[in-house]
């Protein structure tokens, strides 16, 4: 099939409500997407134009909401294969305990656990993806391209930052020191990495960020180089910032600033940088990100789980700081699909100091589709249903028992129970059709994953 042919064939998805998540929330209750080979053509109230041509397939929406798809801005995908421990620790505690076994993760594993971990989340609308993968045990396989072949068979569009640490026990880190990296190696794999896979055209299906983990485990110098690698090569920067209490008194003590302090002084803020959580920042830190436009992961479900914290949302977007949802790793998030986020950001942030002016039903779904856009630098190409924007959307089934007494559907897919996924679109091509993946079989995937699960316990002494 050439080019032509391919941008010729019309998919219409029509008499749905339809929320576009543009600049005005321009939402209709009955409307349709028209999308042209792997662009959407069209959106609007009432049917779909008549005459056009080339339509290959024609979906009754009837009892359903089109959205755009969502977009996870943090995860780590092998922790799939480690989840339901330490399910009673703080952050540094749960690290501590954790480390040792994931420090003895292989290709077969993490190929395994990036399928489970990207199933869930396409399963449940997610089509644009990332991972956040830093541990990379020496004489291991090829982790990143392992992550980056299931993200591809997967069909789903994919952000793979490139983790690092290179400091271990030894110089006062968290992990072992036998499953950190050296400064040069560390450096010199992330550039290979980039070179290999990083694609900046505008319908880009991967691409790659620089990410050493975190100030708790990276040294400063590693900080400073990559920042400097991410700009030569045009790619972005991710890491984990402000997280919990315990890393704020840690910078302080090291580095004799608060965790913001030091990532600036590192070259850490700008429009090109995103964090994950930030939980405890003050009101200078949220001017500083808003100053320069670094973004923000916010990662609910995960920083209750560790009993971080609850993040200051309302007020990061009140300064125009941008801010996407993020799954976290499923070691601290054992579901591993961004639906519960949506729900978690709007009912976590209303116990916070604006009560139920916190976030509404609209902001949640901004947050997982635009925000997460923006924070992963792909805002002109996805995030919403406009024209000229990739088709990347989800058709939510609306009119079962779980939601079909809630007038709003907004409200309905955000407050309610999980929405089937009567079909989700990535770059014009179904990868989920009436609940199930079409793209891979989620059984094997659920019996592999399990296999690697097991494995991993053996190796790493949990079980006899």
């Amino acid at each position: 099939m050439t080019p032509a042919t391919a941008a010729a064939q019309r998919i219409v998805i029509e008499n749905c409500a339809v929320a576009t998540v543009d600049a005005h929330d321009t939402e209709h209750v009955t409307g349709h997407v028209v999308v042209s080979g792997n662009r959407i053509e069209s959106v609007g109230a009432g049917p779909a134009p008549t005459g056009l041509e080339g339509v290959v397939r024609r979906v009754d929406g009837t009892g359903h909401l089109l959205t755009p798809g969502l977009v996870n801005t943090h995860h780590h995908f092998y922790q799939w294969i480690t989840r339901g421990l330490a399910t009673d620790h703080n952050l540094f505690d749960w690290l501590v305990a954790l480390y040792p076994t994931w420090a003895r993760i292989d290709e077969r594993m993490t190929h395994a656990a990036a399928q489970g971990s990207l199933a869930m989340m396409a399963r449940g609308g997610v089509t644009t993806a990332m991972d956040h993968h830093y541990v990379f045990p020496r004489g291991t396989g090829d982790l990143s391209g392992s992550i980056i072949r299931a993200a591809s068979d997967m069909g789903v569009r994919f952000t793979l930052a490139r983790g690092s640490m290179d400091r271990g026990e030894s110089d006062g880190g968290l992990p072992p020191d036998f499953a950190v990296e050296t400064l040069d190696g560390a450096l010199a794999a992330t550039e290979e990495t980039i070179g290999k896979h990083h694609d900046d055209s505008f319908d880009a299906m991967t691409q790659i960020a620089v990410a050493p983990c975190s100030p708790f485990s990276v040294t400063t110098e590693l900080l400073r180089q990559g920042a400097e690698l991410a700009r030569r090569k045009g790619v972005r920067l991710h890491t984990h910032g402000s997280e919990t209490v315990e890393e704020e008194q840690f910078c302080k003590e090291l580095f004799g600033m608060g965790p913001t302090d030091y990532f600036e002084s590192t070259g850490w803020l700008g429009a090109d940088v995103w964090m994950a959580h930030c939980v405890h920042m003050d009101d200078s830190d949220i001017a500083a990100f808003a100053r320069t436009r670094t973004g923000v992961a916010h990662c609910p479900s995960s920083n209750a789980r560790l009993a971080a914290g609850i993040a200051r949302v309302p007020d990061m977007l009140a300064a125009g700081v941008p801010v996407g949802l993020g799954v976290d790793g499923t070691a601290s998030n054992e579901s591993g699909e961004l639906h519960t986020e949506l729900r978690n950001a709007l009912l976590i942030n209303r116990l916070g100091a604006h009560r139920e002016a916190a976030l509404n039903t609209r902001q949640a779904l901004r947050l997982a589709t635009y925000g997460g856009a923006r924070v992963l630098g792909r805002a002109e190409q996805i995030g919403s249903l406009e024209a000229g924007k990739l088709a990347d959307l989800v058709l939510w089934r609306m009119d079962t028992l779980a939601h079909a007494s809630i007038a709003d559907p907004v409200a309905a897919l955000v407050l309610g129970a999980a929405a089937p996924v009567t079909l989700s679109l990535v770059n014009g091509r179904p990868v989920v059709e009436d609940g199930r993946l079409v793209t891979a079989d989620e059984d094997a995937i659920a019996r592999a994953t399990r296999e690697q699960a097991r494995r991993l316990a053996r190796i790493a002494g949990l079980t006899g």
